[in-house]
């Protein structure tokens, strides 16, 4: 008997040890016990305050690039067959109701070749449907199953790289979600509790960062019209005009359409003030292994030619090739440490697939979020102190067993959240207070079926077997169903409502253990010595 009740009494030990040292740690000053749980207990943007952020996705810009580059494959191929046409283009859908609508149009090839050029396209821009427009000209839609994943891969890549920058600032426990009840919205849930600065997280999230080398053609000139006045009119093909504005300079470059490196290229990026000129920053970048060779390969056939720094289409320094360059790359002339150190990170995380609009911002306050936390801990608190009063009026004696169990119950509760980082939420302090009201239901279960075995004439210490062991199966299934309710709505739920859902189901499971293992082990405690017990306080 003694050695049964030991092992009992070492696991409950053990338990409620290590549940308190992970909730409030190893303190005797109340100031560092307050900060410790502070510390452990993660709180959501409803409690700690934040930002609250939902951002769309226009989809169609990762449609329109997919278009851009099928017309470049498509032009490479026609030009080595030498096959002509009068114009290629595709269409602008502007808003993400559009996107749908992206089509290619390809026009005047030779009528004597339009089986060539159908091999081309079928080669070329397998994801899009050929149609002919009549005689030798061809519109070309993408396929409806390609138009769903690139969609849905536009979605889920935008996430990843929110969510790459988002830690890239060590903020802690972030929610990215999807947000919306159909994917067709294309809309991103970001919230981020205790950020202090929102507007420049925001900057941060709507960043593109598309970081592209390209050689430059022409230039300087004063105007766009003079780049193409000294050009017959029109542009070069395979190129394009960029604007470069830096302290007073107000210049546009011809440079190469196709660039030599991009973002995707980058291994690292750091920020750094700029050796050229100590007022300002600047951020050095490291090219992968592959671009470092091709990039090699470029400048060594390009020396004494201009390179330009192009980042979301906007020339950032225009430098002259002096030598061979492998690796090694600077963006200069960046105002400040904290945009340099933002552009790093973003440079880090990778571009944004396509861009990014606010639909709704909220800041919750701080003061707000202390006085919910107020609000909750009080109603938690009086519910508590209602019902512990209650059981020890009705239930006496036995009261004080289901108190007890009712606190351990909260501090495995809390312990939990902590030890895996769960989010507490308002919703997750109703929780709770469901919690501990399906904890006092099994308590007042088991104490009436104890007292119907009493009232039948039986002694005490088989009420006791017969009540808890009566109980147990009533207890499980209650708790149980409960559970796999919660486990929908954390599954199928968004935000507030898992946050709900946790805090219900980890509560549920430590009542499985207190109600019936401690709550059992206090009885037999508070029993075993009395050989001839003839009543029980309950």
């Amino acid at each position: 008997m003694r050695s049964r009740f030991g092992l009992k009494i070492l696991l409950v030990v053990a338990v409620f040890a290590l549940c308190f040292w992970r909730v409030f740690g190893v303190s005797a000053d109340w100031d560092a016990v307050k900060q410790n749980l502070a510390d452990n207990i993660n709180l959501g943007l409803d409690l700690k305050g934040g930002t609250h952020l939902i951002l769309q996705v226009q989809v169609q810009d990762s449609l329109k690039a997919e278009a851009d580059q099928t017309i470049d494959r498509v032009k490479a191929r026609l030009s080595r067959a030498g096959i002509t046409y009068t114009d290629i283009r595709r269409s602008d859908p502007a808003t993400i109701e559009e996107a749908d609508s992206i089509q290619i149009r390809l026009e005047g090839t030779p009528t004597d070749r339009v089986g060539d050029v159908r091999t081309i396209l079928d080669e070329e821009a397998a994801s899009w449907l050929p149609t002919s427009t009549g005689g030798s000209s061809f519109s070309l839609n993408l396929r409806p199953s390609e138009l769903l994943r690139l969609k849905a891969e536009t979605l889920q890549q935008s996430m990843s790289t929110i969510e790459n920058r988002i830690n890239g600032l060590g903020l802690t426990e972030p929610v990215i979600q999807q947000h919306g009840r159909a994917e067709a919205e294309h809309e991103i849930l970001v919230q981020l509790p205790g950020v202090s600065d929102p507007a420049r997280v925001m900057n941060l999230l709507q960043m593109s960062a598309q970081l592209e080398i390209k050689l430059v053609m022409g230039g300087p000139f004063v105007s766009p019209e003079q780049a193409r006045s000294q050009n017959n009119g029109i542009l070069p093909a395979n190129s394009e005009l960029a604007h470069y504005a830096d302290r007073g300079r107000n210049e546009w470059y011809l440079l190469q359409r196709n660039p030599v490196v991009t973002g995707r290229d980058l291994r690292s990026a750091t920020a750094g003030r700029d050796t050229q000129n100590p007022g300002a920053w600047q951020v050095a970048f490291s090219l992968s292994r592959q671009a470092g060779q091709r990039f090699a390969i470029f400048t060594a056939a390009n020396i004494g030619r201009n390179l330009s720094v192009v980042l979301d289409r906007r020339i950032q320094s225009v430098a002259s090739i002096e030598s061979r360059i492998e690796s090694e790359g600077v963006i200069n002339n960046i105002d400040s440490q904290t945009e340099s150190l933002d552009l790093a990170l973003v440079l880090r995380a990778g571009a944004l697939p396509a861009s990014v609009v606010y639909l709704e911002e909220r800041t919750v306050g701080a003061s707000l979020g202390a006085d919910s936390i107020r609000q909750g801990v009080r109603s938690a608190i009086y519910g508590v102190v209602i019902i512990v009063l209650l059981m020890l009026v009705y239930y006496r004696a036995a009261g004080i067993n289901a108190n007890i169990a009712l606190f351990f119950n909260l501090l495995i509760l809390l312990a939990v959240l902590s030890a895996f980082g769960f989010t507490l939420t308002l919703p997750g302090i109703a929780g709770i207070i469901l919690t501990i009201g399906m904890a006092v239901d099994a308590n007042v279960l088991i104490f009436e079926r104890i007292r119907e075995e009493l009232r039948e004439g039986k002694a005490a210490v088989a009420a006791l077997n017969a009540g808890f062991g009566k109980a147990f199966l009533t207890i499980i299934d209650t708790n149980l169903t409960t559970i796999i309710a919660a486990a929908f709505l954390f599954l199928f739920g968004r935000g507030p409502v898992r946050g709900f859902a946790v805090t219900l189901a980890i509560g549920l499971l430590a009542n499985l253990f207190t109600s019936v293992f401690v709550s059992r082990l206090i009885f037999d405690l508070t029993t075993w010595r009395k050989q001839k017990l003839t009543e029980l306080s309950i």
